[in-house]
């Protein structure tokens, strides 16, 4: 089965704790499945697997700060991933306007100009409405996982 990158931005955990969950129900199915919760740059140079951007957003519509060294660092550098497949899953809420998810059209922008390949359209999850965004992240990437791999 295919190695799948997870790069985690998150506020108070629940990116990550939606990162690991889809990390566990994808290992079980014989993924191999890597959640990068400080990602650097080596990250995604070292390799070529899909990356999935699973962040959160602060109040301000910008990428958390565990996510932003990287993503700071990918906008300055630029390393061309020209067709990598990736994903963004994003978690936000809507009473912030618009900056709700925010981060995740940051890492989108950044990742289209190393020429890396959206698949699908992102998910965006509200905490108005969603208690456990893994409830819904996880059919999402199974549909996501089922592009990338055709």
């Amino acid at each position: 089965m295919a190695d799948i990158r997870i790069l985690v931005g998150s506020v108070y955990g629940g990116a990550l704790m939606t990162a690991r969950a889809i990390k566990q129900a994808l290992d079980a199915e014989g993924y191999s499945v890597s959640v990068l919760e400080n990602p650097v740059l080596d990250d995604i140079t070292s390799d070529t697997a899909p990356l999935l951007v699973c962040t959160s957003t602060t109040g301000q519509g910008e990428v958390p700060g565990n996510l932003l060294p990287f993503y700071v660092a990918l906008r300055e550098q630029l390393p061309q991933q020209p067709g990598r497949p990736f994903g963004v899953i994003v978690l936000g809420d809507s009473s912030y306007g618009d900056t709700f998810c925010g981060a995740g059209d940051l890492m989108e922008e950044a990742l289209y100009e190393t020429s890396a390949r959206k698949v699908g359209e992102t998910l965006c999850i509200d905490a108005l409405e969603t208690l456990e965004p893994e409830n819904e992240a996880l059919p999402w990437v199974r549909d996501w996982i089922s592009t990338v791999l055709t």
